[in-house]
């Protein structure tokens, strides 16, 4: 039976609860002989990351201790937390940032620092009975400092630096042989996205380099993910020609394998992808990004075949064990999962699904990519989800609200992959557009670099144009449109809120209100990634309070909810509060939802479910509807101004 109601009221069956206790998250997938290894955030357990080895004999096992969070703090995003070696797993310990030896009593292998946490180690490689990694140190009243290091994995010893100089470093990488090490470098200003360096070094006697010699890039050419293939060739990926292509050194010189406007990577926010590997034959598997889809495919002389999987969205961790490809991926209406495939007929197995609870297909929305004009006679690019609950239907002459997407980074992008945040709006009957804006990766360099001295500005266009054109076509409601993000893309909803006058509400998460309070406080990741996209303080100041949308709330009059984590390190909870500060003075309504023991980004289930919870209140009491849920409500300051 179908029901009639207005959008954004429908029952849906994705609960709030399904949102974290149905749900893990799957990262750093790797091979080690015939065994396979990822990692799983649970927020069901606290949001603690989990090793996980596959055997054909044993199925799936844990490998880190239930007590053990195997996670890095190493840039702050982290990635690349653990290594196996003769089939042992050494990982990071997440609250004291040591390396340990697991097993039933996990045994540190790298010395109690001077500064808690403050020794952190990521991206492990090995050589002998010596582990490798780039290690970040900690130290009191100065940047922190990004080496290449080694150390006796049977011995709580300080590790011995083999590389240094540079700002940040990785991707240690050792040929099967032993002699050599190949490894990414860069330097302040640049992102790894801007421009790094490909380094490679003999391995003397001892396990010290010698002269490191440069293999590619510089300071405008992106190199990253060195590989070493069986025989031992050093592969990597390059944007020289404006998209991440993959290359081989021989020695002599760099060969282009297969150049194609397609970017082969992601962009490396954290430690640990992989976009290829090599089968027994010497073939390599891969993935390629090409308008906003992933596809898998096998590269063998110079030829690119597209494999007949299903999947639309490959996450950047591919393996090969056992004679299998190995990946993390999925499709609009199959939840990302650890895949075994076959690489001849792309028959697949599914090991582990993301989502651990059902979800009828008959409340999921299929995303179709969009493409639409925008600022300065161009185009750009989204997924747009309608609403879809085949159990309700809206009242004759009703259109949907509309939410807008904007991801974070901002260097990044979405993908068309299912997602069950979206699904829970869209079942509820909102419309939703998931935007990559100028400046999103998967559309070459020259899409990237549209962010370049425009971040506020680019990416606020973008969202606009896409929320218009869907008014325009008439299938969304121009009264009822909201914008919501997360860090970045909770900076372009602040901006998009502030600076424009289309959205009627908003959602920030951990969002960003004064940008150069962020240049000079953020990690030393980022600290100088907005030189690049806003200008060099102190030159730029005005650019950057012009930006701000702290400065301009006089130019505000919607309704905002701000959620917060309050022990972020990357965007520190001091924005949200500014913003706060200046809503209140001002008297628009707005909500602020804070949660303890939060970072940059919320993993525990309980705030997991309390932020959906609180934004569906607040579009609620903002849009005019009453949600089906039984929602606790959120305090809503100067509510008396709603309409």
């Amino acid at each position: 039976m179908t029901h009639t109601a207005p959008y954004g009221s429908w029952k849906s069956p994705i609960t709030v609860a399904m949102l974290s206790q149905g749900g893990i998250r799957l990262e750093t997938l790797t091979a080690a002989g015939a065994a396979v290894y990822w990692t799983e955030s649970r927020p069901a357990d606290g949001g603690r990351e989990v090793v996980v080895k596959w055997t054909e004999n044993s199925g799936a096992v844990d490998v880190s201790p239930a007590d053990f969070n195997s996670r890095t703090r190493v840039h702050e995003y982290g990635g690349g937390a653990y290594g196996v070696h003769d089939g042992v797993v050494y990982s990071s310990r997440f609250e004291d940032q040591r390396v340990y030896r697991l097993g039933e009593d996990p045994v540190p292998i790298t010395p109690e620092p001077e500064i808690p946490a403050g020794e952190r180690f990521a991206d492990f490689t090995f050589s002998g009975e010596h582990l490798i990694c780039v290690r970040e140190s900690h130290q009191a009243d100065a940047e922190p400092r990004n080496e290449l290091v080694r150390f006796p994995v049977d011995g709580d010893v300080a590790p011995e630096v083999i590389a240094t100089g540079s700002d940040f470093y990785a991707a240690p990488r050792m040929s099967p042989d032993g002699t050599q090490m190949a490894w990414i470098q860069w330097d302040h200003p640049n992102m790894p996205w801007d421009g790094t360096e490909l380094m490679l070094a003999d391995v003397r006697s001892d396990g010290t380099l010698g002269v490191p010699s440069w293999v590619a890039g510089d300071r405008t050419e992106s190199v990253f993910q060195p590989s070493w293939s069986p025989d031992g060739h050093l592969y990597f990926v390059s944007d020289r020609t404006g998209w991440w292509n993959l290359y081989r050194f021989d020695g002599d010189g760099v060969q282009a394998l297969h150049t194609v406007e397609a970017d082969f990577a992601h962009p490396p926010w954290v430690f640990g992808f992989q976009d290829y590997a090599f089968l027994p034959d010497g073939r390599i598997v891969c993935q390629y990004l090409e308008n906003g889809f992933s596809q898998l495919a096998i590269l063998a002389d110079g030829s690119l075949r597209p494999m007949a999987t299903p999947f639309s969205q490959v996450d950047p961790y591919v393996a090969v064990a056992a004679g299998r490809i190995w990946v993390v991926a999925g499709s609009s209406t199959d939840a990302a999962g650890v895949r075994s495939i076959d690489p001849e007929s792309g028959d697949f197995a599914t090991i582990r699904s993301s989502v651990t609870v059902p979800v009828e297909a008959e409340c999921l929305s299929e995303p179709e990519a969009i493409e639409f004009p925008t600022t300065e006679n161009r185009t750009a690019h989204a997924f747009f989800y309608p609403p879809r609950n085949d159990g309700f239907t809206a009242p004759e002459g009703t259109l949907p609200p509309l939410v807008v997407w904007s991801h974070g980074g901002p260097t990044g992008a979405t993908t068309s992959g299912f997602n069950l945040a979206r699904q829970f709006w869209t079942s509820r009957g909102f419309a939703l557009v998931d935007v990559n804006y100028g400046g999103s990766t998967g559309y070459g360099r020259e899409y990237r670099e549209r962010l370049n001295g425009e971040w506020g500005i680019v990416d606020v266009d973008d969202c606009v144009a896409a929320a218009r054109y869907l008014a325009a076509q008439g299938l969304v409601d121009p009264a009822r449109m909201a914008i919501r993000g997360g860090s970045a893309g909770g900076y372009t909803t602040l901006a998009a809120l502030t600076f424009r006058d289309v959205f009627a509400a908003g959602a920030s998460y951990f969002g960003v209100a004064d940008l150069r309070a962020l240049a000079e406080h953020t990690h030393k990741f980022e600290s100088r990634y907005l030189d690049g996209m806003v200008g060099t303080l102190p030159a730029a100041e005005a650019i950057y309070d012009e930006r701000s949308p702290v400065f301009h709330t006089d130019r505000l009059s919607c309704p905002i909810i701000l959620l917060q984590g309050l022990d972020d390190r990357v965007v520190p909870p001091e924005q949200a509060e500014m913003m706060v500060r200046a809503l209140d003075a001002k008297g628009i309504p707005h909500a602020y939802v804070a949660f303890e023991g939060e970072g940059h980004g919320f993993r525990r289930a309980a705030n997991i479910e309390r932020a959906a919870e609180a934004e569906l209140y607040f579009y609620g009491k903002v849009f005019g509807f009453d949600p089906a849920d039984d929602l606790t409500p959120v305090a809503i300051h100067h509510s008396d101004a709603l309409g």
